[in-house]
């Protein structure tokens, strides 16, 4: 790396500050659809006066997209993917200080959203003012698309795929990403779990009752309890009909990347931060990252009666819960939605009501990706130490299914975001650390200059 683009970089990090600020200061909250248009306009403005050519691109129902692109010196085009909006606050009284007001203490920057995702957004900025200010262009075409759904499933990015797709012609994109490891490696990321997210209801009575009448009228709570202890058993294995008949064990080369991945020193952090003894089945080392290629079924919910403090005696009137199966590849969310309505009515649970929510399929890009073996390199050069493959995330990214089905792109996660392991994403007192930001911004400088 060139001693002037050194210099410029070296400016950046203040740069980052003022930028992130203002950035988390915006309550782009999509679930309650707060400050989406305000902070749409920020981030376009923000590319604009970067130098970008943008425009937002709107959809009935959904908060405005945010499209920038830039040209460049050489011929390769590359695709950024970034959201603005993020996760409610709540629980409020378990932060330590405003959740949108930065605020800086033990060496560590805390806001809602900061994490997931808009300290990338900001890096990767920061990285293009450098490279700017140094060469008076970028070394490749950059094309960028930050919407304001993630949080919420994406749901409009499908059809905003289809309707603007011939804007997103690329050569590799890059998804959000996330830090180095604890040890200093980057890595490539392939994929995300699919998801299938729905929420079951039962309404027994017109209106709660005392609870003296539970002699004689049937509990709604009791009833759902039941429902939700027949799709998994003890083990936890799910017992919906042909869950795991479409399941795909992991190829030769996923297996071998998950074993680089083995790391006992953050397993031991992981169960010190969640304050568990042990992880199911007491799993570690390969057999806990080969967990990743096993389908889950999780109650994410469970709503009844009376839940605040003190006594209230009554007999719930309805219960509601609500589950998400994070699906591996090959199994279709919609398949098992309809086996789960006939499992349940098999199993006498005809007055249980599902509607689903969420459902995209898990989207992975092969380990030979070329794009995937180009940025490896480029993580190993950097570092100076072999870079690791993340065959699937255990999370999902449901705007993945569009960008393969409707783009026909495939393309990767790696690090250039400052955040680590503890960053707390969707959790109170969500933050990145200070010592992270310099070299997050110095990566995607030299990501973008080594991709030309």
């Amino acid at each position: 790396m060139e001693n002037a683009l050194k210099s410029a970089l070296a400016k950046q990090t203040d740069v980052f500050r003022a930028l992130i600020k203002d950035y988390c200061q915006l309550e782009s909250v999509a679930a309650q659809n707060r400050m989406m248009r305000e902070t749409a306009d920020w981030v376009e403005n923000l590319l604009k006066d970067t130098g970008f050519d943008t425009h937002q691109l709107e959809l009935d129902g959904a908060p405005n997209y945010v499209y920038g692109e830039m040209k460049g010196r050489s011929d390769f085009i590359l695709l950024f993917y970034n959201h603005y909006d993020v996760q409610p606050e709540d629980p409020v009284d378990l932060w330590k200080s405003p959740p949108f007001e930065l605020t800086e203490r033990d060496g560590k920057l805390f806001a809602r959203g900061i994490a997931d995702n808009k300290a990338e957004l900001i890096a990767r900025v920061c990285a293009i003012k450098a490279l700017l200010a140094t060469y008076g262009e970028l070394p490749i075409t950059i094309k960028w698309i930050i919407e304001g759904e993630e949080e919420i499933g994406s749901p409009h990015f499908d059809t905003m795929t289809k309707t603007f797709g011939d804007l997103f012609t690329s050569d590799g994109a890059l998804w959000e990403g996330g830090g180095f490891t604890e040890k200093g490696q980057g890595y490539q990321s392939l994929g995300f779990r699919g998801l299938l997210y729905i929420e079951l209801t039962i309404k027994i009575l017109k209106r709660d009752a005392h609870s003296s009448l539970a002699s004689y009228f049937p509990s709604a709570a009791w009833r759902l309890v039941k429902a939700l202890s027949c799709l998994r058993n003890d083990e936890g294995k799910v017992l919906i009909p042909g869950f795991y008949d479409d399941v795909l064990e992991p190829t030769e080369a996923q297996k071998q990347a998950l074993r680089t991945l083995v790391d006992a020193d953050l397993e031991e952090n992981i169960k010190k931060m969640y304050g568990v003894k042990a992880f199911i089945d007491k799993a570690s080392g390969y057999e806990l990252e080969k967990k990743v290629f096993e389908p889950t079924a999780n109650i994410a919910g469970f709503l009844t009666g009376y839940t605040e403090e003190g006594p209230k005696t009554i007999l719930p009137a309805q219960a509601m819960a609500k589950m998400d199966f994070r699906l591996v590849p090959n199994q279709n969310p919609d398949d098992i939605m309809d086996n789960l309505r006939t499992y349940l009515e098999e199993q006498g649970f005809n007055d249980v009501k599902i509607k689903m929510n969420e459902a995209a399929e898990a989207i992975v890009t092969p380990v030979d990706n070329p794009f995937v073996q180009k940025v490896g390199r480029v993580c190993a050069n950097f570092t100076g130490m072999e870079s690791l493959i993340i065959p699937l995330e255990p999370a999902s990214l449901l705007l993945l299914e569009a960008f393969k089905k409707n783009l026909k792109i495939l393309g990767l996660s790696t690090v250039g975001n400052p955040i680590y392991y503890g960053s707390g994403a969707h959790s109170p007192n969500e933050h990145i650390r200070i010592t992270d930001i310099v070299k997050a911004i110095e990566f995607n400088a030299y990501l973008l200059e080594q991709l030309a």
